[in-house]
């Protein structure tokens, strides 16, 4: 008989809506039982992707046995961390503070009111490699619980105090100025991985917003070492089994330090900030192969990842057929009898497929070797190469879309869709792409369509149904792919949605006694503590997202009040920032645009012309760091609404670019390439600062 979890909308939910245990999902409900019946509750937290959330549920969650235990001492939660950010942060701090470490499934045992008192991650069915039996943890949290009162009271008051933090009004953490950006670049430089790209050893993640400030302090101070970082890591991931050779897309993460034995689950967030790092990246060097990679992951997302309405589902399973990674590897037996003769040899030489494999037999497809020796050893030329890839791909996703698929949660999340709307908009513009444009516009107009409503944004639509409030991170990440979609469109509307979105995140979560945001609004539900995570993890956090729309928005314009509360927001972190580059990557690049300003650009013309259209593609082909563009015709109301187009007018009867940085201007221009010369410039300072 299900459980209370079938009446959910969320995919990870209704994964446990059969499990013999009594779960309830967050609710007053759930809560009120457990303060009526005085009895400690049993949080689990873990997303649908989540490998080993799989393998507790089937180790745990569906036994009997276990299952009677639960029911019998705890009320049993259990969360979506990707639903509900705000109570995944909350636990998530308590049981890193009580472990040292963190990660999903996440198992925390609370107090009636919700306060913490003992936590963990993932437990086995019996005691093994140096973790108890999750039996015997729920044991012995009920009798601690019913027998020992004090112990959970004082812990409980440790959380708490733990929690107080968050509280605290913000203060200057130092001076915003070059010093600080090259201590940020030293704390993110000193970690890499010369050998492998990336930063540190296994397990291995992107990273990408960190690759990201490197790249801008190299279009900053010319430092050749910070684009080969940049360059290497995203080529390295682009050669290994991180990202998918065949279907295109990156994995969540790898295991080892060489990014070849992924876990193989896709994420929509991953995805996004990777693409939009490879835009990046093919603007400062014009590598094609950059361009492949971004181009074959918004394939991936237009083909698997899109709902027929236009929004990005969440993410693709690990697991398939009860193995990880199945749906992935191929026998060498099976590629030859697929591929045959000798584009099999080209293909097997090519991914490094051989007879024993690299991952449990099978092989996890990559680029273990620079093409050109494979072309040496098989005797051929580049363009055979290509085309026998090419071909071997479109057949080897032919026959592996013949398998069992990983399952897809498709929530739409509105944070997660608004940084791919962002990437995806960028691709546009920068590569020409009518067909990323369309699907660009598709997902805006859904987000603001179903997700956002008079200004308020909900966080998660599936099946027809927009729930849950949407937290700080929704908001700015639905905002700053609104400011793209202007900046590839010219379409004021886009501009009138980020900024309502903007002033809309301070109405709802900025608190004057702590001079800062909090995640959740002033009107969300009461929980144990208001959360406020300031810090960069695998996505950027609500604040740093915040900040980097509040400066946009404050640039075009021209609003004094946006800019002090992102320049706030990078002053009161500054300090931390500098220490731990790597843990704020992407409030590093807005630090970034505060410390040496915006360069902005404003195009006059008629958006439709050639002319227009010349000076467009001439910006798109450069990459700026801290680049702001508004654009209109004029005598349009574009010209009249954003503050950065006011008084600009045509040259010569023709589209005119006027490009600004620290109110002063170039003289404006109608000619491409004197753009592209005056934008070379803009973004360079005179050398890194001392120490």
């Amino acid at each position: 008989m299900p459980n209370r979890l079938a009446n959910e909308t969320s995919p990870y939910l209704l994964q446990h809506a059969n499990n013999p245990v009594d779960w309830y999902p967050w609710s007053e409900e759930a809560l009120g039982e457990a303060r009526k019946r005085d009895m400690p509750i049993l949080l689990s937290v873990g997303y649908s992707a989540c490998h080993w959330c799989h393998v507790m549920e089937r180790e745990s969650f569906e036994d009997e046995d276990t299952a009677r235990v639960m029911n019998d001492l705890f009320i049993s939660i259990k969360v979506d961390r990707e639903e509900r950010p705000d109570i995944d942060a909350i636990y998530m701090t308590a049981v890193q503070a009580m472990t040292g470490h963190g990660g999903w499934p996440m198992t925390v045992f609370l107090a009636p009111d919700g306060a913490p008192f003992y936590g963990g991650t993932y437990f086995p069915p019996e005691q093994r490699q140096g973790l108890p039996s999750f039996r015997h943890v729920l044991k012995s949290m009920s009798d601690t619980y019913r027998d020992r009162r004090g112990e959970v009271d004082k812990a409980a008051a440790r959380m708490r105090e733990l929690y107080d933090n968050a509280r605290k009004v913000t203060q200057s953490g130092g001076s915003l100025d070059t010093i600080l950006l090259e201590r940020v670049y030293r704390s993110i430089a000193q970690r890499y991985d010369v050998r492998n790209g990336g930063f540190e050893g296994a397990p291995k993640f992107p990273q990408a917003m960190s690759l990201d400030f490197l790249l801008r302090y190299w279009s900053r101070n010319d430092t050749a070492y910070a684009l080969e970082m940049a360059a290497t890591s995203f080529r390295k991931m682009a050669h290994g089994g991180i990202y998918d050779q065949i279907g295109g897309g990156f994995h969540r993460y790898t295991v080892d330090g060489v990014w070849l034995v992924p876990h193989f689950e896709k994420m929509l967030y991953d995805n996004a900030l990777l693409v939009r790092l490879g835009v990046h990246l093919y603007q400062a060097t014009g590598d094609e192969e950059f361009r492949r990679i971004v181009e074959e992951t918004i394939e991936w997302l237009s083909r698997e990842m899109t709902s027929p309405e236009g929004g990005f589902y969440s993410s693709l399973d690990a697991d398939s057929e009860g193995h990880e990674g199945k749906f992935y590897v191929w026998s060498e037996a099976e590629l030859r009898d697929l591929l045959t003769g000798e584009r099999a040899d080209r293909v097997a030489s090519y991914f490094g497929v051989t007879n024993g494999g690299n991952f449990e037999g099978q092989n996890i497809l990559n680029i273990p070797n620079p093409p050109r020796a494979v072309m040496s050893r098989m005797g051929i030329s580049a363009e055979q190469l290509s085309k026998d890839v090419s071909r071997g791909r479109e057949i080897l996703y032919e026959a592996r879309s013949r398998r069992v698929w990983p399952a897809r949660d498709d929530k739409i999340l509105a944070s997660w869709n608004g940084l791919m709307l962002r990437a995806v908009a960028e691709a546009a513009r920068v590569f020409g792409r009518e067909d990323y444009r369309t699907l660009a516009e598709r997902n805006g107009q859904f987000l603001f369509a179903e997700m956002v409503r008079a200004g308020r944004v909900f966080r998660t639509h599936k099946d027809g149904l927009t729930r849950i409030n949407g937290f700080l991170e929704d908001y700015a990440a639905i905002g700053l792919g609104a400011l793209a979609m202007y900046e590839l469109t010219f379409d004021g509307k886009w501009f009138d949605r980020a900024s309502e979105l903007a002033h809309s995140m301070i109405e709802w979560f900025w608190d004057d006694e702590i001079n800062g945001f909090y995640d959740t609004a002033r009107d969300h539900e009461t929980l144990v503590t208001r959360p406020r995570e300031v810090t960069d993890n695998a996505t950027p956090s609500g604040t740093s997202l915040a900040a980097d729309l509040l400066i946009r928005v404050a640039e075009l314009a021209q609003n004094a009040d946006l800019r002090r509360r992102a320049t706030w927001i990078i002053e009161s972190l500054a300090e931390p920032l500098q220490r731990h580059g790597p843990a704020f990557g992407h409030l590093a690049g807005v630090a970034d645009m505060v410390v040496h300003g915006a360069v902005e650009v404003a195009l006059v013309g008629d958006p439709g012309s050639s002319d227009f259209s010349d000076l467009a593609v001439g910006l798109a082909s450069i990459y700026v760091p801290a680049l702001v563009v508004a654009g209109g015709a004029p005598g349009s109301r574009e010209m009249d609404d954003i503050a950065l187009l006011r008084g600009r007018g045509l040259v010569a009867d023709r589209a005119t670019a006027y490009v600004c940085r620290h109110y002063t201007c170039d003289a404006p221009t109608g000619d491409a390439a004197t753009l592209r010369g005056i934008l070379a410039k803009a973004s360079r300072v005179a050398a890194p600062a001392p120490l």
